[in-house]
Formats: structure tokens, C-alpha cells, sequence
């Protein structure tokens, strides 16, 4: 119990540590507008990873503590080694030279690096939870959508004490809105996705090599996408970054998107393949096949329940649903007997919660 504490103490400290340090440099409006203009963006791509998770929804403890991380502690460390690196860099290169070097060099691979970590650890400390690709996208992407609005805070204040909320396109606050929060909002979620990638292919492989390697190589691909990125704007001006915007950033994006729909049939397949084998075995009713192979009839069976029977039913429900969308998964790759158990249990437990209650209520 003591862990957990420590870790939501930790990460709460540093967000008031960033919260202070962003006030203090632009004010407390600024900082207000800011976070309202962040929200947008950010709502945005959490509802997105939300739905590339639907088909085996990972905890919410873990998601919103990798949301958090990215969102404070990754923000501060970046933040402080990118500040210090700008220093030294004005003092080795010249003033007005470390800027260039935080946002080309250090920033890409710190703030890579740290956006990262709550994926890994899940992965190390909770294999159980991570099946594969998609959920590297989704641990990872969520921990740079944390990261990001942090950032947009920052950003979208300082336009607004610099600059007011500008003039259209040019300038202020509506000009970074447009900017950062329209024309690029999944940026920094689609450089982590590469290593959410990379973990979850290596999540899936027997080679203790490629476990190690992947994740890496996948890591320098982000660094690299995050370099590329910042250089165009600092270095190549409005027709280099348009280019990388247009040439790279959009195919990439429509890659991974491509990626994703492809993943979440694979987990569709997974799924109805099982379905089955878990009726011979007793474990589901087979008149619920239908009802669990597809995303739709699982929503409208939950809201049923819901009207019928109570919130109550509902998540009972929910959690059938999800326990056979795990143990379907698990029978996939080398299962674990004692992990069946569990799940096999929780099944069968949450079932008959969901059909207790409806007969309560009926």
C-alpha cells in the first residue's frame, strides 16, 4: 500500500512544482487561459486512445496514473534538463545558440525517454496488461497526451501574456491554438506511439534479444521523428516545416491510424476465434456469442442492463465482458495456468453478479 502513496505523492508534488514554475513565468491568467485553450486538444486525443482501447480496456488506475506521469513528472524533468541544457549550450556555443540545442538534441531525447517510462514499467512490472501493440500505443499515447497538454499550458499562456490573443493567424494565443492544438495536436502522442510500438511487438516475442532491442531501436525512431520535428521549426522556417508537416508527420499518422484499425480487427478475430472453445468448456453461455463478438451488441447489452437491472448490473456486465476479452487473449499466447484461474473466476463470478442482479430487479 505504502507504493502506491509514495508514487501519487510524487507525481503530485511535481505538478504543482510545474503548475509554479509556469505561473511564475507568464502569471496567473495566462495560465488560466492556457489550460482552458489546452483542454480542447487534449480531450480530444485522451477520447482517442479511450477507443483504440475498447476492445480490451486496460485499467483506469494505470491509465490515468500514465496520463499523470506525462503530465507532471515528465514535464518537469524535461523542463529542468532542457533548461540546463539551454544554458550550457549558450555558454559553449554562444547566446542565443542553446535554444537550439535544447529543442534539437536534449529535448527529443529526454522528454522521449521519460514519456516512455510508464509504458515500460508496465510492461516490466504488469506483463499481465500488456498484450501487445495496441497497448503500447495506448500507455504510451496517453502518457504523452499528459505531456502534451502540460506543454500546450505553457505555450498557450505565454502567447496570451506576450501577445494578447493576437490578431488571426500571426500572432498570440489563437495563432499557437491553431498551431499546436489544431494542426498538430497528436505530435508528441504519435513520436511515443513508435515506442508504445516497439514494446508491444517486443511484448509479443520469445527472443529475450529483440525484448531488449526493439524498444530501443524504436526509441531512436522516436528521437530522431522529435528532432526532425523541432528542427524544422527552429532551423528551416514556415516552407521546411510545412514540408515535414505535409511529407512525414501526415503519412506517419496515417501509418499508425492505419496500424491501429488493422490491430483492432486482429483483437475482433482474437476474440470470436475464442468464443467458442469458451462455451464447450462451460465458461460463457453460448447464446452470448453473438452478444460478445461485437463491440456494439457488448454496449447495448451494458445499457440494457444498465436501464434494467441498475449501474450495478452494468458494471458487472462490464467486467464479463472484459474478463472473456482477457482470457481469450491470454489462450492466445503461452497461458499462464494460475493467470486462467483467475480470469476463468472472475468470468464466471462477474456473470453471475450480472444475472443476480438482473433477477433482483425483474
Amino acid at each position: 500500500m505504502l507504493l502506491p502513496i509514495v508514487v501519487l505523492t510524487g507525481v503530485a508534488l511535481c505538478g504543482l512544482l510545474v503548475l509554479g514554475l509556469a505561473t511564475v513565468r507568464v502569471g496567473v491568467l495566462a495560465v488560466v487561459i492556457g489550460v482552458i485553450a489546452a483542454v480542447v486538444p487534449v480531450a480530444v486525443v485522451t477520447a482517442a486512445f479511450l477507443w483504440i482501447d475498447r476492445w480490451e480496456p486496460e485499467p483506469a488506475k494505470l491509465l490515468l496514473l500514465s496520463f499523470l506521469w506525462g503530465a507532471c513528472v515528465a514535464t518537469l524533468s524535461a523542463l529542468l534538463i532542457n533548461d540546463t541544457a539551454a544554458t550550457v549550450g549558450d555558454l559553449l556555443l554562444g547566446s542565443g545558440q542553446g535554444s537550439k540545442v535544447s529543442a534539437i538534441v536534449s529535448a527529443p531525447l529526454v522528454e522521449e525517454l521519460m514519456k516512455a517510462v510508464p509504458a515500460v514499467v508496465i510492461l516490466w512490472r504488469r506483463s499481465h496488461e500488456f498484450d501487445g501493440v495496441v497497448d503500447g500505443i495506448v500507455y504510451a499515447g496517453l502518457s504523452a497526451a499528459g505531456f502534451a497538454f502540460t506543454e500546450n499550458v505553457y505555450y498557450f499562456g505565454r502567447a496570451f501574456a506576450e501577445q494578447g490573443f493576437g490578431d488571426g493567424l500571426s500572432s498570440g494565443v489563437i495563432a499557437a491554438f491553431i498551431l499546436r492544438g489544431v494542426l498538430s495536436p497528436f505530435a508528441h502522442p504519435l513520436f511515443s506511439v513508435l515506442i508504445g510500438i516497439g514494446l508491444g511487438v517486443a511484448a509479443q516475442t520469445g527472443s529475450r534479444r529483440l525484448k531488449v532491442l526493439l524498444p530501443l531501436i524504436a526509441y531512436v525512431g522516436a528521437v530522431c521523428l522529435h528532432a526532425l520535428w523541432n528542427a524544422s521549426s527552429v532551423l528551416g522556417g514556415a516552407e521546411a516545416f510545412l514540408n515535414v508537416y505535409f511529407l512525414i508527420m501526415v503519412p506517419m499518422f496515417v501509418g499508425v491510424v492505419m496500424l491501429v484499425l488493422w490491430q483492432r480487427r486482429r483483437e475482433q478475430r482474437v476474440v470470436s476465434d475464442a468464443l467458442p472453445e469458451l462455451a464447450s468448456a462451460g465458461i460463457i453461455a453460448r447464446s452470448e456469442i453473438d452478444l460478445l463478438a461485437d463491440l456494439k451488441e457488448r454496449r447495448r447489452w451494458r445499457e440494457m442492463a444498465r436501464k434494467q437491472s441498475g449501474r450495478a448490473a452494468a458494471n458487472a456486465v462490464a467486467e464479463y465482458q472484459n474478463g472473456v476479452t482477457e482470457l481469450a487473449f491470454l489462450r492466445r499466447r503461452s497461458p499462464s495456468e494460475s493467470r486462467e484461474r483467475e480470469l476463468t473466476e472472475i468470468v464466471r463470478s462477474s456473470r453471475a453478479e450480472a444475472v443476480r442482479l438482473a433477477t433482483a430487479n425483474g
